[in-house]
């Protein structure tokens, strides 16, 4: 790159955008496509070789050489495979380049290689990706050369979807059919589409490579399974929006330009609360969109890493006793013609259609407070959520004191005369500048908090997909659209029935309004008394997403099926078995191979110099002694933790699948990781350093 970057002509030069499109396209064919980006109209083949011809032809000037169908699967992760340009040699040996609207639209993966959970078996293969055309192609650079990538859909030769992305866009349809209904009541005539957006915040941590390949944890796993704490944490504040050192700085630039040629709007960075913790904030855009671009960040944020002698962390917890990572999600709903829908103006009590659509949400986020928190949950985010570092994993909504204000005076009489207003901001200092601040303060031990213009749903995690938690947020609020429209649809006198629907709405769902400090020990009680579910781990939350409730929710609005929904709860715990059994057999792993013979060596210098002393005629050694008698209690400690464990590990399999095998992890093999933990890292306190096997925690936070 130029000294300078010039971010204009770097923004998007590795998309096959609409302005590509306009340029390569016959208008013909770019209004055809157009019109199945935004109506959903069917494409005909021969539009779709048109596409697929430009589309080649534009990826080889970018120096592609294959193509691939990109998708989601429930992996967590995304997936692809590569299929070159070239098609079958001519007779003269030469070979022509070809890539057919047919091969644009459809591709064919092992679809039982991928999780299913039972919706597929290994004698049924056959699966399906097919081209998401709202979401544009791109071109991406590595090792490997240049690719085409096309994002897709991937669904089973049965139609069930195996992936992120369809279930998104199924609720992407609800909601904007809904929200649609639901303003033409309130006279908007104009408006021909609702687009749920998003932007996601990214946290993640660096630590040097050098560091990560001497950590079995960290390869393994993503986070580290032992590790003392330092003499210094985050409990000065000072990392948090301090000056970004150097090498994070050069890295950071890199992540950037990274992100904007394949048009990532990449525009917030900065560092976070913990030592090493970075954060990577986009504009938003919508939600299908932000979905496929915060995959592409979270794996630039790792490719870029690697070029700069570093790694990326992008575990929940990769550090015990520091804050972990998340991933705020901030959502919100425009129209077409740019209307933002959560835009309260300056005078929400008057804004009707706001105040509307506001008691929807609250009454949404109410009802399905249980689906909402199984949204975030994963086995990372278990050690994150709750620790006084990220929101409860108690569902509640802060709407802030001017909101709440107007809450109050429709719970109280019925009807809301007045809006707090924005007031002048004092500084005390006569040279700065005068401003008007906000109206409402900020909670960030929320979960669901509005702030402005938007709720920022702060409880996923960092690894996660924002996809899942999207499906739920379109889903439930499409519901309570539906239900709001039907009564109104119903009235003859529609002004007095929104009145009315308002302070309904409001008043039944007044529980769920909670402003306070999510931290403090009385909320969990608090919210218990609201009648608030409180599901602390992930095994708790699974089957919110099999009740009849969530069903019916889900098959009315054609976003899931029963089995789908059933697919996904057997998915979520056997990733939960599974991270746990690899982690706990990793701390057997270092136990068996690393701790035990450091403290066995350490144990036996310390002896060594016992004997020495008494050999030259002392007779006090009361340190050596004292450190040995330590030293050799943590390793009595750490050996029965390490074979308790271990003989835990063994009766995991003779667990039947499922919730069986998921709550065997959580009550047994967890508490049990965490006593091998305790001796371990008391031990990390004593043994020589140069007899350690591995990093501390002070090495790897506080050296990047």
């Amino acid at each position: 790159m130029d000294q300078f970057t010039d971010v204009k002509g770097l923004f998007g030069c590795d998309v096959f955008n609409d302005s590509v499109m306009q340029e390569r396209l016959p208008k013909k064919v770019y209004r055809e496509l157009k019109r199945t980006i935004e109506e959903g109209k069917d494409l005909s083949p021969e539009t779709a070789d048109v596409v697929a011809h430009e589309m080649k032809e534009w990826a080889i000037e970018k120096g592609a050489t294959h193509y691939s169908h990109w998708f989601q699967p429930l992996t967590g992760v995304t997936a692809e495979k590569h299929d070159a340009f070239i098609t079958a040699p001519m007779e003269n040996g030469k070979v022509l380049l070809s890539f057919s609207g047919k091969e644009l639209i459809k591709g064919e993966p092992d679809a039982s290689s991928f999780p299913s959970g039972g919706l597929r078996a290994t004698f049924e293969a056959r699966g399906y990706t097919t081209w998401d055309c709202t979401s544009p192609a791109f071109v991406r650079h590595d090792a490997a050369g240049a690719t085409l990538c096309i994002p897709t859909a991937f669904c089973s030769y049965t139609g069930e979807a195996l992936d992120q992305k369809t279930p998104l866009l199924r609720s992407m349809q609800a909601i904007n059919t809904q929200a649609l209904r639901l303003i033409r009541l309130l006279g908007n005539t104009t408006s021909k589409k609702v687009i749920p957006c998003v932007g996601a915040e990214q946290e993640y941590f660096l630590v040097d490579i050098k560091h990560w390949e001497q950590r079995k944890d960290l390869i393994y796993t993503g986070r580290t399974l032992f590790g003392a704490m330092p003499p210094k944490g985050q409990e000065m504040d000072d990392h948090y929006l301090g000056t970004i050192r150097q090498r994070v700085s050069a890295y950071m630039r890199e992540v950037n330009e990274e992100c904007w040629k394949l048009g990532v709007p990449a525009k917030t960075q900065h560092n976070e609360a913990a030592p090493g913790q970075h954060e990577l904030a986009p504009i938003y855009e919508p939600v299908n969109l932000a979905a496929d671009h915060n995959q592409m960040m979270m794996r630039i944020l790792k490719k870029v890493a690697s070029r700069h002698g570093l790694r990326c962390l992008l575990h929940e917890k990769p550090f015990a006793g520091v804050n972990g990572s998340g991933k705020h999600n901030n959502w919100s709903l425009s129209t077409d013609d740019g209307i933002n829908l959560l835009e309260p103006g300056a005078a929400p009590h008057d804004n009707v259609q706001f105040l509307l659509i506001l008691a929807c949400i609250l009454k949404a986020v109410d009802e399905h407070a249980e689906l909402l928190r199984e949204s975030a949950a994963d086995v990372g985010n278990d050690n994150r959520l709750g620790g006084n570092e990220a929101p409860p994993a108690i569902i509640s909504v802060f709407v802030g004191e001017q909101l709440e204000d107007v809450l109050e005076q429709l719970y109280s009489t019925g009807t809301a005369t007045r809006s707090i207003g924005r007031t002048k901001m004092n500084t005390g200092v006569d040279a700065l500048p005068d401003f008007m601040k906000d109206v409402t303060d900020r909670n960030r031990t929320s979960p669901f908090a509005f702030t402005g213009n938007k709720f920022e749903f702060r409880m996923p995690g960092a690894r996660d997909s924002i996809s899942f938690c999207n499906v739920v947020l379109n889903t439930i609020v499409a519901d309570a659209f539906r239900e709001a429209c039907d009564v109104l649809e119903a009235s003859e006198d529609i002004d007095l029935a929104v009145h009315d629907l308002i302070k309904k709405y409001v008043t039944e769902h007044r529980r769920i309004v909670f402003s306070g400090n999510g931290y403090a020990p009385e909320w969990p009680e608090e919210a218990k008394r609201r009648g608030l579910p409180n599901l602390p781990s992930m095994v708790d939350a699974i089957p919110a997403l099999t009740t009849e409730k969530t069903i019916r929710l889900f098959e009315s609005f054609k976003v899931f099926t029963k089995a789908e929904l059933e697919s996904r709860s057997e998915i979520q715990y056997d990733i939960y078995s599974k991270v746990i059994n690899i982690e706990a057999r990793t701390m057997i792993d270092m136990a068996a191979k690393q701790f035990i013979p450091a403290a066995v060596k350490y144990t036996t210098v310390l002896a060594d110099s016992i004997n020495s002393v008494k050999a030259a005629g002392a007779f006090e050694t009361p340190v050596q002694l004292e450190l040995l008698r330590r030293t050799s209690d943590d390793l009595k400690d750490l050996n029965s933790a390490m074979k308790h464990l271990s003989a835990l590990v063994e009766r995991l399999p003779s667990c039947r699948e499922g919730r069986e095998r998921a709550e065997f992890c959580r009550t047994l093999l967890v508490p049990a990781m965490e006593s091998l933990r305790r001796p371990v890292d008391r031990l990390e306190m004593i043994v020589d350093k140069e007899m350690w096997p591995m990093p501390s925690y002070g090495d790897m936070i506080f050296e990047v």
